[in-house]
């Protein structure tokens, strides 16, 4: 039995919105679906900074927050960023600073120098960052790379704030829902970020009948891909209560990506995206670059697993983006970030707001095609 996602959530149109961008969480609640802020770029401080000018932005719209919460990864929970670089081997540094220069960045892999702070991706972060998050009136928190805890489950029930769990997969549906969640985001590989290699048209449907065969009362989004109306309707004609997008708001005005990057968006396929470990230590799907033809090259040491990966690649992809921004047009090869096949449905750059509008009005149109043959 699906639940009422307008009583779980309180919003009219489920068009759900990922977004590392404070300003396309806003700008989407404002407009009627329900902007959801990914937290673990930030600490807790921070958090508290983003999600204040949220409270302020949002004009008392319904939004919430995801946070990462891996279920392996490479790390002791209390190890600090210092202790993990460490244990980064130095051919992988050599790597990363050869492919940078030969590209005209000059870079040089960090050592640690005033980050001392425990691993973004450690449960304690998580914890910490929940508890900022429920300090302010969300109306969702999220989980993805692994079930939801207990301590999440629990916090969510006694503030009345519903707890969502990504999956990528029939068997981390169940274990979603074993775990208690309210929300399941059956998320196809067809997604940008960290996702399975089932289809979204498999999924989706696979996730319903499980939630179904359950008894238990949790709404399920469909996710992967989803970049217009008609798709968002597909995924609710498969059972699903609404949907879950990420990609799509990277081609907006107001998005955390560079203008450069939303350029090369423009221009790219569905097929030139690539599901790889070569930025996180884990497969997520990204547009392929010139980064990645060298992680797959004879040359390569090979990805490092999670978290090492994440902390020797991302300051390098801020390099790049900076390069790429001033103009090196072999930076521009380098430049990538996450984002799903339905990249290729990609020809213009649009406000949130008339990405939520056009959702709107294709969702309509879907929804009254699919009537005339109900009859």
């Amino acid at each position: 039995m699906a639940r009422d996602i307008k009583e779980l959530c309180g919003v009219d149109f489920p068009l759900f919105a990922f977004s590392h961008c404070r300003d396309v969480v806003a700008a989407v609640s404002r407009a009627g679906g329900f902007g959801v802020l990914g937290g673990v770029a930030f600490t807790p401080e921070t958090l508290e900074v983003e999600l204040k000018w949220i409270d302020e932005h949002c004009d008392g719209k319904p939004y919430g927050v995801d946070v990462l919460l891996p279920e392996k990864q490479n790390a002791a929970a209390d190890a600090t960023v210092q202790q993990i670089i460490q244990t980064i081997p130095q051919e992988h540094r050599d790597f990363v600073q050869k492919l940078l220069a030969d590209a005209g960045i000059d870079w040089h892999v960090p050592e640690g120098a005033g980050r001392s702070t425990v691993n973004s991706l450690s449960p304690l972060v998580a914890e910490q960052l929940i508890e900022v998050a429920f300090s302010h009136p969300i109306r969702l928190v999220a989980s993805a790379l692994g079930p939801a805890p207990k301590w999440m489950i629990e916090r969510g029930r006694s503030a009345g704030v519903a707890v969502c769990g990504l999956v990528g997969a029939k068997e981390h549906a169940v274990r979603q829902i074993e775990a208690g969640v309210d929300i399941i985001v059956a998320q196809g590989g067809e997604a940008g970020g960290h996702t399975g290699e089932v289809a979204t048209l498999v999924l989706v449907p696979e996730v319903v009948r499980a939630v179904e065969q359950s008894g238990r009362d949790i709404a399920v989004l469909g996710a992967g891909g989803i970049m217009t109306g008609a798709q968002m309707a597909a995924c609710m004609a498969m059972g699903a209560s609404g949907a879950w997008t990420g990609s799509v708001w990277l081609a907006t005005t107001d998005s955390e990506v560079t203008e450069t990057f939303r350029q090369k968006m423009l221009t790219a396929t569905s097929r030139d995206t690539i599901r790889s470990k070569a930025r996180t230590g884990k497969p997520s799907r990204q547009l392929r670059s010139a980064w990645h033809e060298a992680w797959e090259g004879p040359e390569s040491p090979g990805a490092l697993p999670m978290p090492q990966m994440s902390i020797l690649s991302t300051p390098a992809f801020a390099a790049i983006d900076r390069a790429a921004d001033g103009g090196n047009e072999r930076a521009k090869e380098l430049l990538s970030y996450w984002v799903g096949q339905g990249v290729g449905l990609v020809d213009k750059v649009r406000s949130a707001e008339q990405v939520v509008a056009d959702f709107m009005t294709e969702f309509a149109e879907a929804a009254e095609r699919l009537a005339t043959y109900a009859g």
